[in-house]
């Protein structure tokens, strides 16, 4: 066999090489995204009308605008929560962020718009360790030792949410919380891809705990404990 035939079959299998492992790339970051969606698919309903029963409805946290105000997509989620309580789907709101954003506590300026909004004090419970989707949902089961939750978030994120906390052991059903176009919308949906795939590893493969667990809080206890 020739020199140059020799390179050729070496440029040959290099090529199916690089193929194959391109195709399991993409399978990688392929079949986790189709398991998130696909999964949620029936867990899932476009208004607050639409939603069954829970114990609770868990808001998650989003951007604050430097005044201090929730930026567009957390003022949906909160006034999706808060819809949700006053049609008499959820007992209480569980309102999850991250303590740690400056200057702004997330989690104060969402309990700020839910009173002001007029749900009691005593239905609005607090997490503020709430770092991640992952976080807030084993915490929602360990600390807050919630069963039946509606999960509000928006759309791009609402798959993920809710295969989260089923396959944590909650019984939820995710409400869609878009009452308006965003910004950076493609944004969002990209990084959402990656998301998905992080999202197995913890699930499937890794089983981190929270950055932050601590004692019990029920759901159905004293809300002034989860202020502490």
């Amino acid at each position: 066999m020739g020199e140059h035939s020799r390179r050729r079959r070496l440029v040959f299998w290099s090529l199916i090489a690089l193929g194959i492992l391109v195709v399991l790339a993409g399978l990688t970051i392929l079949v986790p995204n189709l398991i998130v969606t696909q999964s949620g698919k029936e867990f899932i309903v476009q208004t607050p009308e639409e939603a069954p029963h829970a114990q609770v409805a868990i808001v998650l946290g989003a951007r604050i605008w430097v005044d201090g105000t929730p930026m567009d997509m957390l003022g949906d989620r909160l006034e999706t929560g808060v819809r949700l309580y006053e049609l008499g789907k959820v007992d209480k709101l569980l309102l999850s962020g991250d303590h740690d954003q400056v200057p702004y506590n997330e989690v104060d300026v969402m309990l700020e718009y839910a009173l002001e909004r007029g749900v009691p004090e005593e239905d609005v419970f607090t997490d503020n360790a709430g770092f991640s989707t992952y976080d807030t949902m084993y915490r929602a089961r360990d600390v807050f030792q919630v069963e039946t939750a509606l999960i509000v978030t928006q759309d791009f994120h609402l798959s993920r949410a809710v295969y989260t906390a089923r396959e944590l052991g909650l019984d939820a059903t995710g409400v869609v919380a878009d009452l308006q176009p965003y910004r950076d919308e493609a944004e969002n949906a990209a990084r959402e891809i990656l998301a998905r795939v992080k999202a197995i590893l913890e699930l499937h493969i890794t089983h981190p705990e929270p950055s932050e667990l601590g004692p019990p809080i029920p759901i159905d206890g004293d809300w002034q404990t989860s202020r502490e």
